[in-house]
């Protein structure tokens, strides 16, 4: 065999163990529980948003409702139950943490069947404090995935398990989506009232989660999920359980600045993501092309991006992966604006949306992956990630409840500028922490106790 032929044949050797990876259980469980974790988020974010504004809602309005998010970043404060609390039976059945996960997404499917049952127009208040038990309901089960995957894979799995999760949240925000919108459109043009419409496709993804309850059944419950490591007593358990994961962050060198890079890194991205549904229809397109473009180019480039991100960690280490996805994710806001110049032509929304979706997709590969290697205390991994993923909610949720007031006041190019802006000062800071070295990994990062 000639030394051509050998390294054909190694080459393809590492491209099917790379491969094989991803196909393994534990992987393949951590993608429909990706599918599962994805699915509610823009049911209560863009595509209510879309819905209100096909119904007349004025922008303003539209963009309050991203206050709804409020439990995405108040999670962190019952992660601690969700660590510590056994459920009767189902824990006993299942253990802890598949205990939990059927719980939550029985409680989804429920919730968005009653909230897809309320009118917008009619009932406002109603449709905040349904989609807030959707958020809530679905900021439980996040703290659980989390939780669960972190503690299921090994170290050198955790990027390969980032990249299925992510690229089954991205196809599943598509299908609730994209998805979802052609559905209603479909059912509404076949004569069914618009109230109808809306109520069968929030119905469909309220079955959809059904694909998130099969994985929590066939996985296997991860070692440190079970090991009981409560403190005897009532003082020491609430200070194991609260205390304790906050007090092991802040032994992490430059912790403050990770939080405050959290709360920043991803603001660009979210800030124009609440307002694309809504800004489409403003400027020409029917919702069921905006639908029908979204979830079939759209789905492509957030598998493409959710795969690149993974192989940025691996290729070029924390920092430069992070440094790309800042940049691209934030950049890739002005292609709204050519978008308004270009106006409701769908090859332009196609290219649109195929950038949109994989910037997107590569930025949230290498965050969640970095923020996942900070949570390295099995005793409370769900503490710690839910706070750090609820820092991250911080801007979709807090400072997105503006972006109809700024829409309305300064329209729609300008808005696409000023998103951009506000991806500066994570990119700012993603400086100083590499300046100080505290991104590579959560190790790394961690100071000694003497020291803290």
């Amino acid at each position: 065999m000639s030394a051509e032929t050998m390294e054909r044949t190694s080459l393809g050797a590492r491209l099917a163990a790379a491969w094989a990876i991803y196909t393994e259980k534990r992987l393949v469980i951590i993608l429909l529980l990706g599918f599962s974790s994805g699915l509610p988020l823009a049911l209560t974010g863009s595509t209510l948003s879309g819905w209100m504004r096909d119904e007349g809602v004025d922008l303003k309005t539209i963009g309050l409702f991203s206050l709804v998010g409020l439990p995405y970043v108040l999670k962190f404060i019952w992660a601690p139950v969700i660590d510590h609390v056994r459920l009767p039976f189902l824990t006993r059945r299942l253990g802890r943490r598949r205990g939990w996960l059927v719980t939550t997404q029985l409680a989804l499917a429920v919730s968005l069947v009653l909230m897809g049952l309320v009118n917008p127009v009619a009932t406002p208040v109603l449709m905040a404090f349904a989609a807030l038990l959707v958020a809530f309901c679905s900021a439980t089960q996040d703290i659980v995935i989390d939780a669960f995957r972190v503690e299921s894979l090994p170290k050198d799995e955790q990027a390969a398990g980032m990249a299925n999760y992510v690229a089954a949240y991205r196809i599943a925000m598509l299908v609730s989506t994209g998805g979802a919108v052609s559905l209603v459109a479909f059912l509404q043009s076949h004569g069914l009232m618009r109230e109808m419409g809306w109520s069968l496709g929030y119905a469909a993804m309220a079955a959809l989660m059904g694909v998130g309850l099969i994985a929590s059944l066939l996985a296997t419950e991860p070692d440190a999920a079970d090991a009981r490591t409560e403190p005897v007593g009532l003082l020491r358990q609430i200070r194991h359980a609260v205390i304790d994961p906050f007090a092991d962050f802040a032994k992490k060198r430059q912790w403050a600045t990770i939080l405050a890079f959290v709360v920043f890194y991803k603001l660009a991205d979210a800030y124009a993501g609440h307002m694309l549904f809504p800004f489409a229809l403003d400027i020409g397109f029917d919702k069921a092309t905006y639908a029908g473009i979204s979830s079939t180019v759209g789905l492509a480039a957030a598998l493409a991006g959710g795969f690149v991100g993974g192989w940025l960690v691996n290729a070029l280490g924390q920092t430069r992966a992070l440094w790309i996805g800042g940049i691209i994710q934030t950049v890739s806001n002005l292609v709204f604006c050519w978008l308004a110049y270009m106006g409701p032509d769908p090859m332009a929304l196609g290219i649109a949306i195929t950038v949109e979706n994989f910037t997107g997709a590569i930025g949230t590969v290498v965050f969640v992956g970095w923020i996942s290697s900070l949570c390295t205390a099995r005793s409370f991994t769900a503490t710690q990630f839910a706070l750090l993923s609820a820092l991250a909610a911080v801007g979709r949720t807090f400072i997105s409840a503006s972006t109809g007031y700024v829409a309305a006041a300064i329209g729609w190019v300008p808005f696409f500028i000023f998103a951009t802006v506000t991806g500066i000062p994570g990119l700012l800071l993603l400086w100083w922490l590499g300046r100080a070295n505290a991104i590579e990994s959560g190790e790394e990062a961690t100071e000694s106790a003497g020291t803290a």
